[in-house]
């Protein structure tokens, strides 16, 4: 995966190459790196989806919609859509972090991904970071429903199954990979009725489950 291969993914065409090299680039590889760019993604990030949570829901107060963009902004929602544009294969990273699986990191991967939110505003203004910020999160906007954010996946897949009479989910610990202190977890969800099991992944057995009943509900759901 090469980084231009990032930008087609993002829908972004960079005039200037070097912002796409400084976001992919970790400080364990050197300078310049992508820490000033995650800063400024970082804030180009959380007034994107405040806009849009603002114009989506007119009826929340201020609180819920607070708690709603801390759900859509944290490292978890990043990590995921990071996995999903296949960010890591692309990140230059020292030898080190190498080596101790950095490419697969959750925090590693959310922040090159608000580096390149920052970099996309750098490159082509705020409306062009907007723009690739909203199709990014399209599925996820789409998806909330008002209340939602207040329950967990797990929570949420138990009253969905629960409120059709259906047995509850079960999960199961698939692989534990990495040392103590970078662990990386693979989680089943399995569901009798209908016959389901989705996979989920995450830097905790916790956080694993909750992906995995993620991805169950948006089965469900279609």
């Amino acid at each position: 995966m090469t980084a231009q291969s990032v930008a087609q993914r993002i829908g972004h065409s960079f005039a200037d190459s070097r912002l796409l090299k400084t976001a992919l680039t970790h400080r364990s590889f050197g300078t310049p790196n992508n820490e000033r760019l995650e800063f400024l993604g970082d804030g180009v990030l959380d007034c994107v989806i405040a806009a849009a949570l603002f114009d989506r829901h007119p009826d929340l107060p201020e609180g819920d919609l607070s708690r709603l963009r801390a759900n859509l902004v944290n490292q978890n929602a990043l990590h995921q859509l990071s996995i999903d544009l296949k960010i890591g294969e692309a990140l230059r990273l020292g030898e080190g972090e190498l080596k101790s699986g950095g490419a697969l990191r959750p925090s590693i991967l959310a922040d090159a991904l608000e580096a390149l939110f920052g970099a996309v505003y750098l490159d082509a203004g705020f409306d062009a970071a907007r723009r690739v910020i909203e199709r990014l999160y399209a599925p996820l906007l789409g998806s909330l429903q008002p209340g939602q954010f207040q329950k967990d996946a797990k929570t949420r897949l138990q009253e969905w199954l629960q409120g059709r009479k259906k047995s509850l989910p079960r999960y199961q610990l698939l692989e534990a990979t990495g040392a103590a202190h970078e662990q990386r977890f693979e989680v089943a969800c399995h569901i009798e009725s209908p016959s389901l099991r989705t996979i989920g992944h995450g830097s905790s057995r916790r956080i694993a489950e909750q992906v995995a009943a993620e991805k169950a509900l948006k089965e469900l759901s279609a």
